[in-house]
Parts: C-alpha cells; structure tokens; sequence
C-alpha cells in the first residue's frame, strides 16, 4: 500500500527546531529532557530498531497500522519518538506518521538517521497540535516517565487531538506500583524516574478519559528485559 503524501496529510504540523522548547515546564519534564538529552548518541546506537528482535510487539503495531488506515489517512502521532525507528516502521506500514520527543537531542538524531520524516520536539503532557486532527497516537513505552498524577492529563491530550474513530496504542514496562530513579545511565549522570503501573490501571485511566478499551495483551520479558511488558489498544468513540 502506498503511504498518502506526507505533505498533504501533515501541513498543521509546525516542524519545530531540535533546541525548540518550552520556556517553562513541570520539573519532571525538564529532568526527562536534560537525561534523554545527555545519553541520546548512547541510546540511540544501543536501540536503533528495538523492535528487529520483538516479533510480537511488530505484530501489534502492524494491527495498529492496519486499524488507522482502516479509517481514513489522518495522520498518527508517535509520542516519545525516541531514534525514530518506530516512526519509521509505522511509515514503511503505510501510515502517514511524525515523530514527538521530549528530548532535543534525540529529535535531531532521529531527523538525521530518517531525513524522509518530520520530527519535533513537545510534550504529551500539552500537544501542539489541533483538537482531533489524528488517526492514532502511538506510545510505546515513553507514558513511564509521567507521574501517576499527570498521567489522566496526557490521555486526555491524547483523547483531544484523535479524531472520532482513531486508535491509541501503549506499550509500557509492567508491574505493581512501584517507582525507579535513576541517576546514572550509559555512563551519564541524569535524573530520571521510571512508574510502573498493572494494566488494569492504565486501562482504568484510559476509559476514564473517554476512551474505549479494544484490546489488552501482556508479555513475559525478552532476554535482558526484566519486566513484563503491557500493550493496550484503545479507541476514540464515534459520536
């Protein structure tokens, strides 16, 4: 299938310049930001394509994609972008996609390792972008970093800009409630906080920003994973 013209489809996306952000953010995001920023060259060559070895989790972003062109060619945003590589897969799916990241410095890494696609930086806690303009947003293992009193706030950002009859689809690390800092990673000094939630939880939150719950799958860790990993797939209802 042939991808619709990203430039047709994506025009209400401002590119923003990778050092573009905002002039005042919560704490948390400006930690986030600051630590993805310092370890970026480092992550981005440990997980240029996470997804290579991860059949399973390629085979729930294939059914995402399959789902978002089911309803038209509104765009999908992919939110905690990272390298671009999931941005990446979703386009060679067929899906008009861009790439949001809280880091900087992981937006021009990924704009320079996938030239073809738009990138820039924001916040899933206040999307720049239009009230529902998506077909899907996609989130794979990035709502981690949010604290539990923020997080009905992203999917209500997320519920804002999906068009009736668009999809969500997250992933994240599973597990009771607990909560990781670190002040170390790849070598680099950061601080960064990690929330682990059930997936009961986030499919309670879920719902309870207006959303409808499709699909729900757990697995067992992969190798050097040390957490089950939860993917749940939700839908903007059609009024």
């Amino acid at each position: 299938m042939t991808a619709p013209n990203q430039e047709s489809v994506l025009d209400f996306i401002k590119p923003s310049a990778p050092t573009a952000v905002p002039a005042s953010v919560p704490a948390y995001i400006a930690a986030t930001r600051a630590s993805y920023d310092a370890m970026a060259t480092d992550y981005t060559e440990r997980y240029a394509d996470h997804l290579a070895d991860l059949p399973l989790d390629r085979a729930l972003v294939a059914a995402f994609a399959e789902l978002v062109r089911a309803e038209g060619t509104q765009p999908v945003a992919d939110i905690g972008s990272g390298p671009g590589y999931v941005t990446a897969r979703l386009h060679s799916l067929g899906v008009p996609v861009f790439g949001v990241d809280v880091s900087p410095r992981m937006v021009a890494l990924a704009r320079r390792a996938h030239p073809g696609l738009r990138f820039h930086v924001g916040s899933m806690t206040a999307l720049d972008l239009p009230d529902e303009t998506l077909g899907g947003v996609l989130a794979l293992y990035s709502i981690i970093h949010i604290p539990d009193s923020d997080l009905p706030t992203v999917f209500a950002e997320f519920h804002r800009v999906l068009a009736p009859g668009g999809h969500v689809l997250i992933g994240f690390q599973s597990g009771p409630d607990d909560h990781l800092h670190l002040a170390e990673r790849f070598g680099h000094e950061m601080s960064l906080d990690y929330y682990f939630r059930t997936p009961d939880q986030v499919a309670d939150l879920l719902t309870g920003a207006g959303l409808t719950l499709r699909a729900q799958t757990v697995r067992e860790p992969h190798e050097e994973e040390t957490r089950r990993r939860a993917f749940l797939l939700a839908r903007k209802p059609v009024a």
